[in-house]
């Protein structure tokens, strides 16, 4: 009896001592979700990004990427990923922003020529701050993608001028800034879904919209829209982000391999997003699109209004420090 009960607690006791590691052998599954098209950059470095964090951490985390707007559109997605429901999503600053104000600040018109100079900044102790005051919103920041140069197409007429964006009906994502910017210009601002973009150009609803070459030609909007102006006058960012409810969950082990897999499909992205932009004008132009230059100057100045809302506005002292750093002389 007594070796028998010896036998039972010694077996107890294995069993009791294998469940950590028997805990540790069910994969954690997450989902990361966006917006953009399959063969876009964004999609491209988050199928990339789930392959590094199986390989870093052995199949304990397993991440499915919902891309296409599959768990609805960017705002929807900030909104799950801050109560729980959504682990990760490559988003947009537009959307963000309604939950971190600050991102906006790196939308204020004609401010970055290049991603490459927001980036600068991003990589810094600005994007520092910035991430702070998302963990304070329950997004935990693991990189800042890249969302391109932003220009506008539409369907009637060449845009060269100012006076050329008078009454055109533009769409524009969830963005303040965007919604501002084309106020300034004379033009009347819609906000649609991109999902639903496609098909609102296509029976008239909006006359154009704006985006970076790469979304523009991944998208298909070249065909129903034939007149491109390089207007270059918005930088937008795609932050990485995870719900900081499902970072809280993990073990110390997965996160830092998350993170590292971050850092490696961000750079991935970054430059995919480079090459893109270098080659997609040349295709466009084979496509049937009409491609025009503004006056940026003109179109600066007109959106002046714009750095002075925001200046006066509740994130002014950040917006000050960006433009400050962006713009140093």
């Amino acid at each position: 009896m007594k070796r028998s009960t010896f036998t039972r607690a010694a077996l107890a006791l294995a069993a009791a001592a294998a469940l950590p590691f028997a805990a540790q052998a069910q994969p954690v599954k997450l989902t990361l979700g966006h917006g953009a098209a399959p063969g876009n950059p964004r999609h491209e470095a988050s199928v990339k990004f789930a392959e590094l964090v199986k390989a870093k951490t052995a199949g304990r985390v397993e991440v499915q990427v919902a891309p296409s707007a599959q768990l609805g559109d960017d705002a929807a997605m900030v909104t799950a990923l801050r109560t729980g429901a959504l682990d990760l999503s490559a988003n947009s600053q537009g959307a963000v922003a309604a939950a971190v104000p600050e991102y906006a600040a790196y939308g204020m018109p004609f401010l970055f020529s290049t991603p490459a100079q927001a980036f600068k900044l991003l990589d810094g102790p600005l994007g520092k701050e910035l991430a702070d005051r998302s963990a304070e919103k329950g997004l935990v920041v693991l990189g800042y993608w890249d969302n391109g140069i932003r220009h506008m197409t539409n369907s009637k007429h060449a845009v060269t001028k100012v006076e050329d964006m008078k009454g055109l009906k533009m769409r524009t994502p969830p963005d303040a800034v965007l919604v501002d910017i084309m106020q300034a210009l004379g033009a009347e601002a819609q906000q649609i879904k991109f999902a639903e973009l496609y098909v609102a150009l296509q029976q008239g609803v909006v006359d154009g919209q704006e985006n970076p070459l790469v979304n523009i030609h991944a998208s298909k909007l070249y065909e129903v829209q034939k007149h491109l102006a390089l207007t270059s006058h918005m930088f937008q960012m795609t932050p990485l982000l995870m719900s900081k409810r499902t970072w809280d969950r993990l073990a110390d082990a997965d996160r830092k391999a998350i993170q590292a897999a971050a850092t490696e499909a961000t750079a991935l992205q970054r430059k995919l997003s480079q090459d893109a932009d270098d080659k997609l004008l040349a295709d466009l132009k084979a496509k049937g699109v009409q491609v025009t230059t503004v006056d940026k100057a003109a179109f600066s100045r007109a959106t002046a209004k714009v750095d002075e809302k925001w200046i006066a506005g509740p994130i002014g002292p950040y917006v000050k420090k960006v433009l400050a750093a962006a713009r140093p002389n």
